[in-house]
């Protein structure tokens, strides 16, 4: 998703990611960084905080957010089968109300209060530049007030699937989501 999403984004600013330059898909997403500062390439795409470790170590500069440029697009979501959610609607009614109330904490929350929750998981990374992360995504407005995505964002990104060759026959929004009572 994360390269289909950034062919996207090339497309929308008259590049096409075909012709126009070579995209090396032979790394190792975790490995993107490391090739990166090593030389292999002009540019990468990477999550933070990796982008502002590069930015920090001299050895490049963000100049967009795939995100932002791509569009609202239900990247991460969580999946079950109608009989599990049928056979247990508590834990789907929990896991959502978890997930929902880390979107209303990181959106009532300051950049510094949302980075100290988040420092445990990241030990490689200080507070500060954890702060300047949560800034950069919050600038963007990447986390949705919301676990529920629009019907628009599902055809969204069935579209950016589609122009990548992933995705040949559109799905209907209704036939995929299970709605709640």
């Amino acid at each position: 998703m994360p390269e289909m999403t950034f062919e996207w984004a090339l497309r929308q600013n008259g590049i096409d990611p075909v012709t126009d330059l070579e995209i090396d898909t032979s790394i190792a997403f975790a490995a993107m960084q490391g090739a990166f500062m090593g030389g292999q390439g002009d540019f990468v795409t990477l999550f933070e905080p990796n982008a502002l470790q590069v930015e920090k170590q001299g050895f490049g500069y963000v100049v967009a957010s795939i995100g932002e440029l791509g569009g609202v697009v239900p990247y991460t979501s969580y999946s079950a089968r109608i009989s599990y959610i049928e056979e247990n609607p508590e834990v789907i009614e929990k896991f959502t109300r978890a997930i929902q109330k880390g979107l209303k904490y990181v959106h009532e929350h300051t950049d510094e209060e949302v980075a100290q929750t988040m420092l445990e998981f990241f030990p490689d990374t200080s507070l500060n530049d954890l702060i300047g992360v949560v800034a950069r995504y919050r600038e963007i407005d990447a986390w949705p007030t919301t676990t529920d995505f629009t019907e628009e964002s599902f055809y969204h990104l069935q579209e950016i699937m589609k122009a990548s060759g992933e995705l040949k026959d559109t799905i209907s929004y209704q036939d995929l989501i299970y709605k709640r009572d």
